[in-house]
């Protein structure tokens, strides 16, 4: 069996000689190694029994070493000053110079580099104020690490730098030392600095894109005492945003042993512009810059004004307070987990954010229950929240009727700079006039076109969908909407006398508009297309259906006698064409089984104002008719009804001239309508409402 193994596992003939060698200690082939390299290995040979060519290679080498050290030991490295300077200017594009001394020490464990008066110009652009002055910069690095490719700095101490930093309206920064490079919106890396000190620093900053100046103090240093207050890290500035107060105060941890694996705490406090952000947090990975995670606490007047500290392009709102998560993984911002109020509805969700060349912001939005009027706010409308912040109310700006379409104009300039998308759910609404139960909103921005898909409203009966775009890539933006109403109740839009509605039904209505417009209302002016309303069928009081027509004697008599008695509503249709904001009626009836109204007029979109006529023809016999049409005129939000009087005074007229020529019973005859109105084709009607 032992004979037939090796060849049945086809292992070599020498098998039982490897594995003798294989149990042989590591330390006897080591040192076989080396005895065969003593007796074979030329370079081993020389170095062992050099000869008078190796002697003198080896003599050349080490006074080669020895000259560049004493060189580097002798050598005054301020003679470098001026070529660096160059060097940098050139390759910065803007003046730079070494205008003090320059010491070096290369001969320690911790090289340093001290630099004095030290002048960073500003671009071309900017040639009035220097980047940064700085009089004395010393640093020091870790010399292993530096063999291993790596920069940690024991120490970094920097005396009365100033820095100046500028940025315009069209985008150009003074510090951006690579202005054609793209921005990748990443963080600044910089190296572990395991002491840092900065003595007498001043920043200066103005940032005429967002109208923001900030005058700022610089500190970082250790605790000289227990009792020493400002210790660590503190940045303290003032300045102006919009015109209104701006303050900003950074604070950090002493830079003492400063690790890696050690976040570096921070808290940062912002206030302008009707705004305050506070941030508690750290560095997870000193000092890249790139990488922090925070508690982000904010409140203000308008989510729309943190454009000016953030950059980010937020809606009008009611005041707010907000708390969460904020993150930074190098380009993209994070705002996770928050909570807190808008005006007075509650709003949570999260926010995501990525920099670089164009913004791209995507939120996800939810809210438990809604006032409707804080979003209102949204489209425009002027409101005011309480101090309690529990009720939200719509606030008319101006003398006279109050515009129903806000006029608040679009922020164009905001919308073309980024892209995002956005989700928004109410899954319930406070009490309301319109009787919206929930809503449902999307929207998509992309390279300045601005989706709103879905638009959703839904009623206690019936809902509101609908999508728009608006195009604000040209001067002047351009909307196109199409809204649809669905099974929408009479009685929401005439509301119950008395505990009895005096219209009931299901309306259905179709909007689609499209124009050029800044706003809202200027949009609506100017708009083009049409809008219809029908209501297939319903009821009215029979009082009022008998009016309709100015049959006088019915309709009086039942409206005084208190008559509860109910019309059917057999179809109501409204077919608007719309032409450069005025919606003129193509269609316009409704019949009853009593009276068949028919109407004529416009409705004003840029005024907000109505005047249509209606006609009323009585399907039996009435005794006492005027003939004379209804007008229903003025502001959309407070509509007169009347008749034409002139008629009514003709009408007259012709019942005395038959009283004198003919008989006194014969003028009545000037009030009696026999009913010959016929019942109006209402399926061909609502199928051409549009």
């Amino acid at each position: 069996m032992k004979r037939l193994l090796p060849n049945s596992l086809n292992l070599p003939s020498n098998w039982q000689d490897v594995r003798t060698r294989a149990l042989v200690p590591a330390t006897v082939r080591v040192r076989e190694w080396r005895d065969w390299v003593v007796e074979n290995d030329p370079v081993y040979g020389s170095f062992r029994r050099p000869g008078r060519t190796e002697k003198i290679a080896a003599s050349v080498t080490l006074l080669l070493v020895l000259a560049v050290v004493v060189f580097l030991m002798l050598f005054d490295w301020n003679w470098l000053r001026g070529p660096i300077g160059r060097w940098a200017s050139g390759k910065y594009d803007r003046e730079i110079a070494l205008q003090g001394d320059l010491d070096v020490n290369l001969f320690s464990w911790t090289p340093s580099v001290i630099v004095n008066d030290l002048k960073f110009g500003g671009p071309n652009w900017a040639r009035e104020a220097d980047t940064a002055d700085v009089d004395r910069i010393e640093a020091r690095f870790r010399l292993r690490k530096l063999f291993a490719g790596q920069i940690e700095m024991p120490l970094l101490a920097i005396t009365r730098p100033n820095v100046v930093l500028i940025s315009t309206e069209d985008g150009r920064q003074s510090w951006d030392l690579e202005p054609d490079k793209p921005d990748t919106g990443e963080g600044m890396k910089l190296p572990l600095i395991n002491q840092l000190i900065i003595q007498d620093g001043r920043v200066s900053l103005d940032a005429q894109d967002r109208d923001l100046t900030l005058e700022a103090a610089v500190q970082a240093r250790e605790a000289a005492s227990a009792s020493d207050g400002d210790t660590g890290f503190v940045l303290n500035g003032e300045g102006s945003i919009n015109g209104s107060p701006l303050t900003l105060r950074i604070e950090g941890g002493a830079f003492v042993n400063i690790r890696r694996d050690r976040p570096y705490r921070f808290e940062a406090t912002l206030a302008g512009s009707g705004s305050r952000l506070v941030a508690k947090g750290a560095i997870t990975r000193p000092f890249d810059l790139g990488q922090f995670t925070s508690t982000l606490s904010l409140q203000g007047r308008n989510l729309n004004d943190l454009y000016l500290l953030t950059g980010l392009t937020l809606p009008n709102t009611p005041p707010y307070r907000l708390s969460g998560a904020l993150t930074r993984d190098d380009a993209i911002w994070t705002f996770n987990d928050f909570s807190g109020r808008v005006g007075s509805s509650d709003l949570a969700g999260d926010v995501r954010a990525e920099a670089g060349e164009r913004l791209r912001v995507e939120a996800e939005l939810t809210s438990q229950r809604l006032d409707i009027d804080d979003l209102a706010a949204i489209l425009g409308a002027e409101t005011r929240t309480n101090a309690a912040g529990t009720d939200t109310t719509v606030v008319a700006s101006g003398a006279g009727p109050a515009m129903l379409l806000p006029d608040a104009t679009l922020q164009v300039d905001r919308l073309r700079s980024m892209d995002g998308t956005l989700t928004y759910r109410a899954a319930s609404v406070k009490a309301n006039d319109l009787d919206i139960r929930r809503v449902n909103l999307g929207a998509v921005l992309q390279n300045g076109i601005l989706d709103l898909d879905p638009v959703a409203f839904t009623f206690n009966r019936g809902e509101l969908n609908g999508t728009a775009r608006i195009n604000v890539t040209r001067d002047t933006p351009y909307s196109a909407m199409d809204f649809r109403l669905a099974g929408y109740p009479l009685e929401s839009i005439i509301p119950a006398k008395g505990g009895v509605a005096p219209v009931t039904g299901r309306a259905l209505g179709r909007a689609r508009l499209e124009g050029p417009g800044s706003s809202i209302h200027r949009f609506a002016a100017a708009s083009k297309g049409s809008i219809s309303f029908v209501v297939p069928q319903g009821e009215m009081r029979a009082a009022f259906a008998e009016l309709l027509g100015i049959n006088a004697s019915a309709g009086l008599l039942k409206l005084l006698s208190g008559d509860q008695s109910r019309s059917t509503i057999r179809c109501a249709v409204a077919d608007f064409d719309v032409s450069n904001g005025v919606a003129r009626a193509k269609t316009f009836v409704v019949d009853t089984d009593v009276v068949l109204a028919q109407g004529s007029g416009a409705i004003n979109l840029g005024t907000e104002t109505l005047d249509l006529k209606i006609d009323g023809e009585s399907k039996k016999p009435r005794l006492l008719r005027l003939w004379t049409p209804i007008h229903v005129r003025g502001h959309l939000s407070a509509p007169s009804v009347g008749v034409e009087t002139g008629q009514i005074v003709a009408q007259a007229g012709v019942t005395g001239l038959l009283a004198a020529v003919v008989a006194p019973v014969a003028a009545l005859f000037a009030f009696v309508d026999p009913g010959l109105a016929e019942d109006a084709n209402c399926g061909a009607l609502i199928a051409n409402a549009r």
